[in-house]
């Protein structure tokens, strides 16, 4: 079974997100923000990751500059799913090396 890893620091968007995922076949993990979703990853890398952007501790975009710099870190696919959706983060999020980018409850067809 493919897992992901859902990352985001509302309880509620991950319990959701879980719900919508497993319907569709992952194995689902859970972090609060990410240096908890890194040390999730330098575990057992996920097959996917979907993450958030604004997050306490470390946010989506620092998480996933340093994921892609742990071995095997190229490997997950990688969706942002967050309400800030103008096209400047687009940009950023597409440097950082993200597979996919998604405004949270608008695009669920996505995932």
């Amino acid at each position: 079974m493919k897992t992901c890893l859902v990352v985001d620091d509302s309880r509620v968007i991950r319990k959701v997100a879980r719900r919508v995922l497993e319907d569709i076949g992952f194995e689902i993990a859970e972090a609060a923000d990410g240096m908890e979703a890194l040390a999730w990853c330098r575990a057992a890398m996920p097959d996917a990751v979907l993450l958030d952007w604004n997050m306490p501790v470390m946010n989506g975009i620092e998480f996933l500059r340093q994921l892609r710099n742990e071995p095997g870190g190229d490997t997950p696919t990688v969706v942002f799913c967050t309400v800030i959706c103008m096209s400047t983060e687009r940009i950023i999020v597409v440097d950082a090396v993200a597979d996919a980018f998604a405004a949270k409850f608008a695009e669920a067809g996505l995932l």
